[in-house]
């Protein structure tokens, strides 16, 4: 007896979003019946592409913002929440303005499609698709973030955001599906695999393992994030890429109950006990409270008896998804929300900004009159920044450590000023800045004890929390880590930037050295001259949006 039946690794109903078209120019059928097929001209992959990544940089999707205004509307959200949501809606009004991308890291782009069988074009997809995202990025406001290795240890900046991540299967009939996506180094960045075993597939130890991986995470991504966790696969790769699509709620329509047949399947019912996990780490939607994630993704795969990856992936506040179709009645894109400031309440945001309770610090003193007002403040303080700062990242950082252990000292401005770590978008015309958020500072953890010691970067801004290192150094230096919204990046150019130069290494492009003049910038005492760190201290208590200190 033949038993044979095919089942799909990840079975999914359509996915019901709303679509709106685009064109009904350069599609159409040719044959009858069972044998029609769908012919798409060349330029219309092109065109999709286009439209795709620039919508992704400048709208949200409706949901991801109603979810926020949520976190307003809830009593139970700590201020720090409040806060954090205000600003992100803030920044996604500023955006849909369509010149100041809603992240400053821009993204690589990536594409996943099913191509159906009965699909003719001809044969160029991927190249079409790029060029897309080629001129896209060209003509928008977007950052090239692309780096291509020319030997070993170097590299360059390809100028173009490109080479994306383009990934075509075989569907089903006459219509061609896609995922566009726009993915951040930060974000990308909290992907995890693990290899467990069988001994914890068990709820309570599944849970405790879960606890300890999520707050690794830590904040760098810039919740609230989309949270995803895959049990089981075929192989550690296949799970890490189904981590990622149910971060983008690409398999939200998959069954919700297993069977012996050997599907995938979401488990709704672990998803809440997780999602409730992450309420009580504490870290919130970046600085304290219970929205450290908006919502969780389960998905439970078959495996080999003897492993058991575990993938884990998030998407952050810039949630840059959507999805598109080409099919007989033409070429359709998912409905993004274009007046976000719809989920922006009329009245109470003063209450929730209060401008007035961050204490100033004024930038254009000397670093050691900088250094004694920020020692006042207890960790947790919200500060209001305004004067000049040094614009510096990765390979920035890394031609400082070179000067050191070429004996050549760190340049004067790394010692006068406060060091931003961030990589500004495109400037937009007749604007300061082009989108201008700050980057992970972890990234940067390794090299903070030798430019401290060197009396450099005394005073850090950056997103997210930092290696047990950095507060070491800061005690022993006198140093301090103060800690940004992640994610307003369109709302800082606006609102809080107001010039911007290059000072060091032109030649690096978005990796240059910049003095930048802020003007009320908002930030957090993070790390202290006294050693103290509100992620490893305080990761259970809000920070007090006041002057003085922590909640109780």
């Amino acid at each position: 007896m033949d038993n044979f039946r095919f089942t799909e690794l990840l079975p999914r109903a359509p996915h019901g979003a709303k679509m709106r078209r685009l064109s009904a120019e350069g599609v159409h059928l040719s044959g009858e019946g069972a044998a029609a097929a769908l012919e798409i001209d060349p330029g219309v992959l092109e065109a999709l592409a286009y439209e795709a990544f620039k919508e992704i940089n400048f709208f949200l999707r409706p949901d991801h913002l109603a979810q926020l205004r949520k976190i307003l509307d809830d009593p139970e959200a700590s201020a720090n929440d409040k806060y954090v949501a205000l600003d992100l809606l803030k920044n996604a009004n500023v955006a849909s303005g369509g010149v100041l991308p809603m992240c400053q890291d821009t993204g690589t782009a990536i594409i996943y499609a099913k191509r159906g069988h009965r699909v003719l074009t001809d044969g160029t997809d991927a190249e079409q698709l790029s060029r897309g995202i080629y001129n896209a990025y060209k003509d928008l406001n977007l950052r090239y973030s692309q780096l291509s290795p020319t030997t070993l240890w170097d590299e360059v900046n390809t100028r173009s955001n490109l080479p994306a991540e383009i990934d075509i299967s075989l569907g089903q009939g006459p219509s061609y599906e896609l995922l566009f996506m726009a993915k951040g180094g930060g974000s990308a960045n909290k992907s995890f695999l693990y290899q467990e075993t069988k001994s914890i597939l068990d709820e309570e130890r599944m849970l405790a393992f879960l606890r300890e991986k999520i707050e690794s995470i830590g904040t760098a991504a810039c919740p609230p994030y989309h949270l995803a966790v895959v049990i089981g696969g075929t192989s550690a790769e296949f799970a890490m890429k189904t981590a990622k699509l149910a971060s983008t709620h690409y398999l939200d329509t998959m069954p919700t109950t297993g069977s012996a047949e050997g599907h995938g399947y979401r488990d709704v019912d672990f998803e809440a006990k997780v999602l409730d996990l992450t309420t009580k780490i504490g870290f919130g939607a970046q600085f304290g409270g219970k929205y450290f994630c908006h919502d969780v993704r389960v998905i439970r795969l078959p495996r080999h008896a003897g492993s058991l990856p575990i993938a884990i992936a998030v998407s952050c506040s810039a949630d840059r998804q959507v999805f598109a179709t080409i099919n007989a009645d033409g070429v359709f894109i998912e409905e993004l929300e274009h007046d976000p400031a719809r989920f922006i309440p009329e009245t109470g945001l003063d209450a929730i900004t209060d401008e007035s309770a961050a204490v100033s610090i004024d930038l254009g003193r000397p670093m050691a009159e900088i250094r004694s007002q920020l020692s006042e403040c207890s960790v947790g303080t919200r500060v209001s920044l305004t004067g000049k700062m040094v614009v510096a990242r990765d390979v920035a950082h890394a031609k400082f450590r070179q000067r050191l252990e070429a004996g050549e000292g760190l340049p004067q401005y790394l010692l006068d000023h406060p060091v931003y770590y961030a990589g500004p978008a495109k400037t937009p015309e007749g604007m300061a800045t082009g989108s201008f958020g700050p980057t992970t500072a972890g990234r940067m953890d390794g090299y903070v004890e030798a430019l401290q010691a060197a009396g450099g970067s005394l005073v850090m801004l950056a997103k997210g929390n930092r290696a047990p290192a950095v507060a070491q150094s800061c005690k022993a230096h006198g140093g301090f880590y103060l800690g940004s919204v992640g994610g307003p990046a369109a709302r800082l150019a606006q609102d809080n930037i107001r010039s911007i130069e290059v000072i060091d290494y032109a030649e690096l492009g978005m990796e240059a050295v910049f003095l930048i003049e802020v003007e009320n910038f908002p930030a957090f005492v993070i790390v202290d001259d006294k050693g103290n760190d509100f992620f490893n201290l305080h990761a259970s208590k809000p920070l007090n949006l006041g002057p003085t200190r922590l909640l109780p």
